[in-house]
């Protein structure tokens, strides 16, 4: 939690920026696995009522009254025997003094509130939301069915949250370089493990009880897995085997803030003459962002630079020919690079993704390409700004069923060495990602210490 100064004047940017009505931003419940007993844990908060509010505790809802200068801090204080299973908690009164609120009352209040603005005809603003538990309390206080809820949310609302949350305070950059650092002891950790013989879960496990124990957790399922090609392969127990590529893609969240990272290691220790080509030219894609990313250029631009510096390598392997630009145009490199370069970052791995990308990674002046592959799959594209939090994560994948309907149909053919191709379906994928913090002039890695990537 930061300081209670640090809250009270998000809230007051917050209503400046709505300009009128009622905001309610709703925590997150304990989900159960099996009974109300049994729940997932730890219980992780509504990261944008964690950043207005500050409070992890579960069954909370913070209300923001334009119209009225008046905060809401609603939520039932524990009982006695709450406190028997999961010790002492503060009142909610006593929360709402940490964040600076001034008005309390038991949840069941919100719906007089709820009502009282509805009867006047105010504007109620909320977030998209994408639990259903929260889907079923906005129907029971606001009447909107479930189905319809994402389509009513407030446009003025989700613009200034994404507005505000995008640019890091320096206490966030802060957080994110913390998280950064226990980063680097999960990957590291991985880098030791890998050989022959060991199973792909043993070390994905490993990863995981890093992140437990330095920090909250980990920011996302770890993926760890020999078949780098697969976007999000969850680790298993197959053995490690000698001549194959090891991808860990994997971050924590400390302090509700997160990092991700990604390292592909050859697990007999040494890379293959083929194995270094392909890697070579991702470490170079991956380096090249730190030249171009900077206030002002979008990221879509330096996605396709990216991109075009990855075709000419390619082409210099054999595995593509044609006009660079052309080859980039019709969409030819997604058969390596089928994701996008980054993503925003921060008190979410996927920051304010519940918010609906469009509204996030792009704005009036770029728009997604929703129609072609790889393309589609750009999650940030809009200008940087001092401030933005973005992954920088270039791939190359080799995918046999990608392989095989592309050869089928000829798409791209006039850029695609499809012969070649066929001799790299047991390649696997290999991928890199740092955590990109945009500075005045430009930008740099995140973390005190680096993850080694650099091959040798």
């Amino acid at each position: 939690m930061f300081s209670k100064e640090t809250y009270t004047g998000r809230r007051a940017e917050l209503k400046r920026m709505v300009g009128k009505g009622m905001v309610i931003l709703f925590g997150n419940n304990e989900a159960p696995y099996n009974y109300a007993a049994n729940c997932y844990a730890p219980m992780r908060q509504d990261s944008t009522f964690l950043y207005y509010f500050g409070q992890h505790r579960d069954g909370l809802v913070g209300v923001i009254d334009i119209d009225n200068d008046e905060e809401w801090l609603f939520g039932d204080d524990i009982s006695v025997e709450d406190i028997v299973w999961m010790g002492f908690t503060p009142s909610v009164s006593d929360l709402a003094s940490e964040v600076g609120v001034t008005h309390t009352a038991p949840l069941v209040a919100l719906r007089k509130l709820c009502d009282n603005a509805t009867a006047g005809k105010r504007m109620i603003h909320f977030l998209p939301p994408y639990r259903h538990d929260t889907m079923i309390q906005i129907m029971d206080l606001l009447g909107v069915a479930p189905s319809q809820q994402r389509d009513a949310a407030s446009k003025e609302l989700i613009r200034a949250v994404v507005k505000m949350r995008s640019k890091k305070e320096p206490q966030e950059i802060a957080a994110i370089e913390r998280a950064c650092d226990v980063g680097y002891e999960m990957h590291t950790t991985a880098q030791r493990l890998i050989r022959p013989g060991v199973t792909e879960r043993y070390i994905g496990g490993q990863v995981d009880g890093i992140a437990r124990s330095l920090a909250n957790g980990t920011s996302f399922a770890t993926i760890f897995s020999q078949h780098g090609e697969i976007m999000h392969g969850a680790p298993s127990d197959a053995k490690l085997e000698a001549g194959r590529l090891a991808l860990c893609d994997a971050g924590c969240e400390l302090d509700d803030y997160c990092s991700d990272h990604t390292r592909t290691m050859p697990i007999s220790g040494k890379f293959s003459q083929r194995q270094l080509e392909i890697y070579s030219i991702v470490e170079a894609c991956h380096d090249y962002v730190l030249e171009v990313a900077k206030p002002g250029v979008r990221y879509m631009d330096v996605h396709f630079a990216v991109c075009r510096m990855m075709t000419e390598r390619l082409k210099e392997l054999g595995l593509m020919r044609g006009d660079t630009d052309e080859a980039v145009r019709a969409g030819a490199h997604a058969m390596f690079l089928p994701h996008g370069l980054g993503h925003m970052m921060g008190m979410d791995v996927h920051d304010m993704e519940n918010l609906d990308q469009k509204n996030v990674g792009f704005d009036e002046e770029t728009s997604p390409n929703l129609e072609q592959f790889g393309t589609n799959c750009l999650r940030m594209g809009r200008r940087l700004e001092e401030g933005f939090v973005v992954t920088d994560e270039p791939g190359i994948y080799f995918i046999p069923a990608l392989i095989d309907e592309w050869k089928e149909k000829g798409h791209c053919k006039e850029f695609l060495n499809f012969d070649m191709l066929e001799t790299y379906k047991d390649f696997g994928g290999i991928r890199i990602e740092d955590d990109v913090l945009i500075t005045k002039d430009g930008c740099r890695f995140l973390g005190t210490k680096r993850i080694p990537y650099h091959a040798n």
